[in-house]
C-alpha cells in the first residue's frame, strides 16, 4: 500500500524549529559542522545536532519514540540503529542518571553521532558503537540492558523507491537488518521483563505485533500517531515486555499537527524539551 504521508517518509522529513544559535565553545573544533553538514537544534537551542546535508537526517519519528519510552529512573538503555545519535542525546538530557549505548552499522553515522555527543557534552554518559545488529552477541553481554529503543527500517529491500544514497537506503530499507533481526537483538540485550519500544508505519502494525510476540517481546502498550485529527494513523508506537503476559493498553491517539500545519501542543512541547506530564 502506498502511503504519501510525510511521517512515514523514513528519515527524510521534519520541520526543524527556528534555530537558536547554541554555544559550545568548550568542544573540540572536530565536532563542528563540515561543508557537507548542517547544524540543527532542539529544545530551543539547548541541543545541537550535526546532520548530513544530502544523506541521513533524523525525522519526527525518532523524537516521538524517545518521548514514548517512559523513564524508569536510573537504568541502562540501548538504541539500535542510532543514526546521528539523536535518541541517546534526548534520553540523556531527559534523565541525567541514564546510561545509553547506541549501535549504528554505518561508520560515517557512528562517527557523526560521537561528534554530536562531544558537541552536547554527553560523551561521558553515552557510548556509540559501530557494528551490525545481526552480530549483537559479539559486541556486548546478553541481558545487560533494562530498555531497548529501535526505529528500524520501514521498507522491504525491493519495496518503494530505493535511494541511491547509501545512508538513506540503509535507514529506510531492510538491507542491513530485518525487523525480526532487530527484535532478536533487542531480546538478546534485555534483562527479564525488560522493555523494548519501537516506532513503525501504522499500515504494518499487525506485522510488528506478530513479530514482537514471535520474538518473546509481548506487546503491552500501543499508541497510534496521526498527522491530523480525523485522519488515518500514520505511525504506531509500541512497547513490548520480554516474557510479558498477554494484555495490551491502548493509549489515546497522538496528533502531530493542528490547523495551518502548526505542531500540536504535545509535539511542540517535545521539540521545546518541556517537562513531560
Amino acid at each position: 500500500m502506498k502511503n504519501n504521508d510525510p511521517l512515514v517518509d523514513k528519515k527524510a522529513y521534519m520541520q526543524m524549529p527556528n534555530p537558536c544559535e547554541p554555544r559550545h565553545d568548550h568542544v573540540p573544533s572536530a565536532a563542528w559542522p563540515r561543508h557537507d553538514e548542517t547544524l540543527d537544534t532542539l529544545f530551543n537551542g539547548e541541543l545541537a545536532i550535526l546532520q548530513s546535508r544530502r544523506g541521513y537526517r533524523f525525522s519526527l519519528d525518532a523524537l516521538l519514540l524517545a518521548h514514548f519510552a517512559a523513564d524508569k529512573g536510573t537504568e541502562k538503555v540501548a538504541d539500535l540503529g542510532t543514526g546521528n545519535g539523536v535518541i541517546p542525546i534526548i534520553l540523556s538530557r531527559r534523565n541525567p542518571a541514564v546510561f545509553v549505548w547506541g549501535l549504528e552499522v554505518q561508520e560515517a553515522l557512528a562517527s557523526r553521532a560521537r561528534r554530536n555527543l562531544q558537541l552536547n557534552g554527553l560523551d561521558k554518559r553515552v557510548q556509540i558503537v559501530q557494528g551490525d545488529v545481526r552480530a549483537i552477541h559479539r559486541m556486548t553481554a546478553p541481558e545487560s540492558f533494562d530498555a531497548v529503543l529501535c526505529n528500524p527500517p520501514y521498507r522491504k529491500p525491493s519495496s518503494g523507491r530505493v535511494s541511491p544514497n547509501a545512508e538513506k537506503r540503509i535507514a529506510r530499507h531492510e538491507v542491513m537488518g530485518t525487523l525480526q533481526e532487530f527484535l532478536t537483538a533487542g531480546r538478546y540485550l534485555l534483562s527479564l521483563k525488560g522493555r523494548m519500544s519501537l516506532v513503525y508505519p501504522a499500515v504494518r502494525c499487525i506485522d510488528l505485533l506478530h513479530a514482537m510476540r514471535n520474538a518473546g517481546l509481548e506487546p503491552k502498550c500501543l499508541r497510534m500517531v496521526h498527522s491530523f485529527a480525523g485522519t488515518e494513523a500514520s505511525l504506531v508506537l509500541v512497547e513490548g515486555i520480554k516474557e510479558g503476559k498477554s494484555g495490551i493498553k491502548i493509549l489515546s491517539p497522538l496528533i502531530v499537527y493542528r490547523r495551518g500545519k502548526k505542531y500540536s501542543p504535545e509535539v511542540q512541547a517535545m521539540l521545546d524539551g518541556s517537562p513531560m506530564e
